[in-house]
């Protein structure tokens, strides 16, 4: 593994010296008045009862949804996370860059092995730049489902917002819930090879809202005072779909995107992907009254969706608690209206002013064009009981690279201590096989990818264009796809096949957005820049659990760069092992 001839030999007694390189880092990074914050997180089964039934399910001190962590901006976490459930579980910290510590950041097999039942992990969360809301969740199968929270990262004192500051601020947090047990579930999925069982609610903290059975009273409900300004901190953690979301008569004025600000702009509506943050302000300055606020999917191409809107309220100081059946939803695009979805993010600018500076790379050395495709492989023992096309087990790739973990041992400690026969480090820089990826008609043989565990290693400092490009292999759909250790700008986005000749004519190099999740459009390409300064190993993933289940994932090494504060820092003692 030619990565290994980088590295720097390191003993285990290195991790004694862990908890100096955690305070030097600290001064050197926030200076001295950043607070150490100290959390615990439980991990455990409890009972809860959505849709006229109880189930048991993975929580986070018996709290669903989990509890809401507030830093300020440069801020360190400490969180002891105990499982005390009988499954296997990691968590992460999305959309914390986790400076020079990837040990910490949670994906399951790539930066760390799972923290099994009765085992413990003290994960250490560092804030550097972020600043606004993002989100933690486990990251092992499919125990996100239940297993989530807000993160609120407010402005370091004594900063403040760059708009006038809101009466209070309100973390809105949309899951999914089925009835079925979410390993039952997820076995399922897995033996049958195609999709999934489709949810039974989209929920909004935690609640289906009044349009389904035995939910009418525990809806939740935001409580607004007319003339004030409320911030609403919107989170998609749904497994499997976009989501737009409405108040009714209600306009929202938009203000940031995963952990970053943005020029604020009005809409009527929200796309919101999963894995995405966005924090707007809500003026209550209608009638006082109940108005409904609603989600539903978006999906361009989907069969099975949940075609279902959930609700909640927005009720103001005075209003009578009158029945909801007297209320209107706000009006929603339609579900498989594309333009609504692509042309809302297409509005996000970064501040780009002297309080809030940007730092888009103008100059490229390292060009990566990367395709996402739907994909099949062969069923199991060569049967043709499986569900998907043809017989065939449904798959998704990156660059025609289906994603299978390696499970007796993480890629990061692999990278970290040398270990040969854990990962490749070919990943390709572009596609093996160039074709008409958009087409409308694509032939069955471009169907099939390889499969493996394959990373792209990145010289420290790089600067990095890198292009998602969409395929219409069985159809094509939106992939909403989440990068660890580094948010990116994205410069440029469209329909259709990337044009490296004339596309970039177009992009924003002056003000674009710093987002750490981006929708590839179905059949479309996104263009995002950023520079390769985080060295450790990171993920880069789709957002729809089914995807990233079916390999549409792969994993960044960046290299140590020369000075003392561009090398990784040694790992903690009570890393997990496999």
């Amino acid at each position: 593994m030619s990565t290994s001839s980088h590295l720097i030999n390191r003993s285990s007694a290195v991790a004694a010296f862990h908890l100096l390189g955690l305070v030097l880092f600290c001064s050197f990074f926030h200076g001295h008045a950043a607070a150490v914050r100290h959390h615990t997180f439980v991990v455990k089964e409890a009972p809860f009862t959505r849709l006229c039934s109880t189930k048991n399910i993975m929580t986070i001190n018996g709290n669903f949804p989990g509890e809401t962590l507030y830093v300020n901006k440069g801020d360190t976490l400490i969180v002891d996370v105990v499982n005390s459930s009988p499954h296997n579980i990691t968590i992460h910290w999305h959309g914390v860059n986790q400076p020079r510590y990837p040990w910490a950041d949670g994906p399951e097999y790539i930066t760390q092995c799972p923290i099994q039942p009765g085992g413990k992990f003290t994960q250490k969360v560092i804030f550097t730049t972020e600043e606004g809301t993002l989100w933690w969740h486990a990251h092992s199968e499919w125990t996100r489902a239940t297993v989530y929270g807000a993160i609120v990262v407010y402005p370091k004192k004594p900063h403040t917002y760059p708009f006038p500051k809101p009466h209070a601020d309100v973390p809105i947090i949309f899951g999914e819930w089925w009835k079925q047990d979410i390993f039952e579930l997820f076995d399922n999925f897995l033996q049958s090879g195609g999709d999934p069982e489709v949810s039974d609610a989209i929920t909004i903290n935690g609640q289906p809202g009044d349009r389904f059975n035995c939910s009418t009273q525990d809806m939740f409900k935001v409580a607004v005072e007319q003339g004030k300004t409320y911030l609403l901190r919107l989170i998609n953690a749904a497994m499997q779909d976009i989501l737009f979301f409405s108040i009714a008569n209600h306009r929202l004025t938009v203000v940031g995107t995963d952990g970053t600000y943005l020029k604020p702009f009005e809409s009527d509506y929200i796309t919101i992907s999963p894995g995405q943050t966005i924090d707007v302000l809500l003026h209550a300055n209608q009638p006082i009254d109940n108005y409904y606020m609603a989600a539903k999917f978006y999906s361009s191409a989907r069969a099975a969706v949940n075609l279902n809107t959930t609700t909640a309220m927005l009720r103001y100081k005075r209003a009578a608690a009158n029945s909801t059946t007297t209320l209107s939803l706000p009006t929603l695009p339609a579900t498989a209206d594309t333009n609504a979805s692509v042309n809302f993010t297409a509005r996000f600018r970064s501040l780009a002013d002297k309080k809030h500076p940007i730092d888009v790379p103008t100059k490229v050395d390292t060009n990566l064009y990367f395709t996402v495709s739907m994909n099949v492989l062969p069923c199991p023992n060569n049967s043709s009981n499986c569900t998907g096309p043809n017989g065939d087990r449904l798959a998704a790739s990156v660059n025609n690279v289906s994603f299978v973990p390696t499970t007796s041992m993480d890629v990061l400690r692999a990278y970290y201590e040398g270990i040969g026969g854990v990962y490749g480090d070919d990943f390709p820089a572009k596609p093996p096989v160039s074709f008409d990826f958009t087409n409308l008609t694509i032939p069955a043989v471009y169907r099939t990818p390889a499969t493996g565990n394959k990373v792209r290693v990145l010289e420290y400092n790089a600067s990095v264009e890198l292009v998602f490009q969409g395929t219409n292999l069985l159809g094509g759909v939106d992939h909403p796809m989440h990068l660890h250790g580094t948010n990116f700008y994205v410069v440029g986005t469209g329909f259709g096949n990337f044009d490296r000749v004339n596309d970039p004519n177009g992009y924003n190099l002056v003000d674009p957005p710093f987002q750490n999740t981006i929708a590839v459009p179905r059949n479309g390409w996104v263009a995002v820049r950023f520079r390769a300064t985080n060295p450790g190993v990171w993920f880069m993933h789709c957002h729809l659990e089914r995807h990233a289940s079916w390999g549409m994932d792969m994993t960044f090494i960046v290299k140590d760069g020369k000075g003392k504060n561009a090398k990784m820092l040694p790992p903690p003692p009570d890393m997990p092992r496999c």
